[in-house]
């Protein structure tokens, strides 16, 4: 017996002076396993797979449609309103992003989520079964309804369902779930419709729905389901905000249409667009947005500068790459492919724990790779430069946007209260959507102003656009402004965080 060890026969642990050198206790030892899993835990794994998997079959929707889409418009001799099968989607999701907040807040996020997953794989059905091109447009809204349910819903499953540390986790896994589509949707979706036809494309996509409601509704179900605070009494539906999301979602609808006819009578559609978006605008953002409060108007605001910026310019990039350097639609495309791999590491590197004290300084960053990427794109209007410079400076500029879109996506739950996930979410996706909206309305404005055919027009037919060509100036005056955008984008994100007085 050493001179540590009791004589009464007590445990001399509980005796012993502390070892100086011994291993300082673990601090998650204490806590519940949940609260130390990663996002592929047991307690998170079905969910995570399952809300993953309907992000996946969103972006492949995304990718592989919008392929066969110029096929679809001219068999059902709709290529003057082939943007409208564009606009149709956009507009109808504003409004569903406000209603599938509102239901998620008072009901929790199980019922929008798989109203919309249906009403999705629906409108897909409804437009592969088309016999003309209005019946094709309205399979179109039905689908972007759905999808304004569906991306509210999946941040209120990810407020309600993870703890704060490992958000980041699962909304870089959803930037992830892009690549794989971003490359491969674009090929099948070309191979199907040549030998199989367009429609293929359109029906065979919802029988993947089956997939994400086996693995996500009962994982959603146990975790997320019912309102944010059960005892408290169920608030009525504000009807005002759904008035006012008729209202954003028409007014949007009416600018673009205007935007695309570029003559006197397209003022009267404009100015009445322009009526309903105003107040509806002020309404559904938060206080403050448009100026650039700091906290969360600003990441609501910065949502947007970066979304629609970077988008209306990527919309341009194949036309441009077919038109003035006589690449093929299919390398045009995949010209951008890379992109998906580096939005989905400037994601990875955002959610990585130590990047939590420079989120701020690390989204200014990521908005002057935006900035610089949309500035570079259009050097290959110069005959001198190789034409892989696209591709290159659209790695970069994804890599920004996989840091940005990702941070402003968890500085938002940050900043929510849980009863409010639902509205801010919603807000944060009308930011984006409506920015999509009205920056392409301008880009393509302009781009027809000074000599450039219409984007849609010029899309459905390589050939035709090859052959008309057009002014490399109404290329600049797309991507130029665009760059400016994303340069009031970095200023934006330096308001993203409160300051303390």
């Amino acid at each position: 017996m050493t001179a540590l060890e009791p004589r009464d026969g007590t445990d001399a642990a509980h005796l012993a002076p502390p070892a100086t050198d011994a291993p300082s206790p673990d601090p998650l030892s204490d806590l519940p396993r949940e609260a130390v899993e990663g996002v592929l835990g047991r307690t998170y794994r079905a969910l995570s797979i399952g809300i993953v998997s309907v992000v996946f079959l969103i972006a492949f929707e995304a990718t592989a449609v919008g392929t066969a889409m110029p096929v679809a418009a001219r068999e059902l001799n709709g290529i003057p309103l082939y943007a409208f099968a564009f606009s149709a989607y956009f507009t109808t999701s504003l409004f569903a992003m406000v209603l599938s907040g509102q239901w998620a807040d008072r009901r929790g996020p199980l019922q929008p989520l798989a109203t919309g997953i249906t009403a999705f794989g629906a409108g897909l059905l409804l437009s592969g079964a088309a016999t003309g091109m209005w019946v094709f447009i309205a399979g179109r809204a039905v689908q972007g309804l759905g999808g304004g349910l569906v991306i509210v819903a999946l941040y209120v499953v990810i407020g309600r369902a993870y703890p704060e540390r490992i958000r980041p986790a699962i909304l870089a896994a959803f930037a992830a779930s892009w690549v794989i589509p971003s490359v491969v949707g674009p090929l099948a979706s070309g191979t199907v419709t040549e030998h199989l036809g367009w429609r293929w494309v359109f029906v065979g996509i919802p029988a993947l729905i089956v997939i994400p409601l086996a693995l996500a509704l009962p994982a959603i179900r146990r975790t997320a389901s019912g309102p944010a605070d059960p005892a408290a009494a169920a608030e009525p539906y504000d009807r005002r905000r759904i008035r006012l999301a008729l209202g954003i979602s028409a007014g949007a609808g009416l600018l673009q249409y205007a935007g695309q006819e570029l003559n006197w009578f397209a003022l009267l559609p404009a100015a009445a667009g322009a009526a309903l978006l105003v107040p509806a605008v002020r309404g559904l953002l938060p206080t403050g947005t448009v100026r650039a409060a700091r906290g969360l108007p600003s990441v609501v605001l910065l949502r947007g500068v970066a979304a629609g910026s970077f988008i209306a310019a990527e919309s341009f990039v194949p036309l441009m790459l077919v038109t003035q350097r006589g690449l093929s639609p299919t390398m045009a495309g995949l010209s951008l492919a890379v992109g998906g791999a580096t939005w989905a590491l400037g994601s990875f590197v955002q959610s990585r724990p130590r990047m939590e004290a420079h989120r701020e300084r690390l989204m200014v960053t990521g908005m002057l790779l935006v900035a610089a990427s949309i500035a570079v794109a259009p050097s290959v209007l110069i005959e001198g430069v190789p034409v892989w410079t696209v591709a290159v400076a659209w790695a970069f500029g994804c890599f920004g946007m996989g840091i940005v879109i990702a941070s402003t996506s968890v500085l938002l739950l940050k900043l929510s209260a849980p009863e409010e996930a639902g509205s801010n979410s919603a807000a944060l996706q009308i930011s984006d959507g409506l920015s999509n909206v009205l920056l392409l309305a301008i880009g393509g404005a302009a781009f027809a102003a000074l000599g450039g055919k219409a984007l849609g027009a010029a899309a459905h037919s390589a050939v035709e656009a090859t052959a008309t060509g057009s002014h490399p100036g109404a290329f600049a005056a797309v991507f130029l402004p665009m760059a400016g955008v994303a340069l009031v984008g970095a200023w934006v994100a330096t308001r993203v965080l409160v300051r303390e007085e």
